[in-house]
């Protein structure tokens, strides 16, 4: 059995905040994507110019940036059966991608410089 003294208190509180000094911690935001989450989110961002949403898009990005976390856990969870319609390896790799915290801003700026790019073209 293990003495109680104030040291062996200490020590054991020492390694508990040791312990617990990450449990919460998320990934910094700004931190650079891997080059085929990058070319994925173009992907999506040409698809939503090619379909002229990119003003829906952008509003419903920003309405629901707080809720990304909420998005990634449901696309975990339809993952069998949006398989059906897209590739299994792109629906993990968006729901990961959600869970970050930037990622939205991410896709809503690449949206956004595309599109005013199209419509400078368009104006010429």
């Amino acid at each position: 059995m293990a003495t109680f003294s104030k040291d062996n208190l200490l020590h054991r509180l020492n390694g508990l905040a040791t312990g617990l000094r990450h449990a919460f911690a998320v990934t910094p935001d700004g931190q650079p994507l891997p080059p085929e989450d990058v070319a994925l989110l173009e992907r999506v961002a040409d698809a939503v110019i090619r379909r002229r949403m990119s003003t829906p898009t952008l509003l419903f990005l920003e309405s629901m940036g707080p809720m990304n976390f909420l998005g990634s856990q449901a696309l975990h969870f339809f993952t069998p059966l949006l398989d059906v319609i897209f590739p299994q390896r792109d629906i993990e790799r968006i729901a990961l991608l959600l869970e970050r915290r930037d990622t939205l801003a991410r896709l809503a700026a690449i949206i956004e410089s595309r599109a005013d790019a199209q419509q400078a073209a368009n104006r010429r």
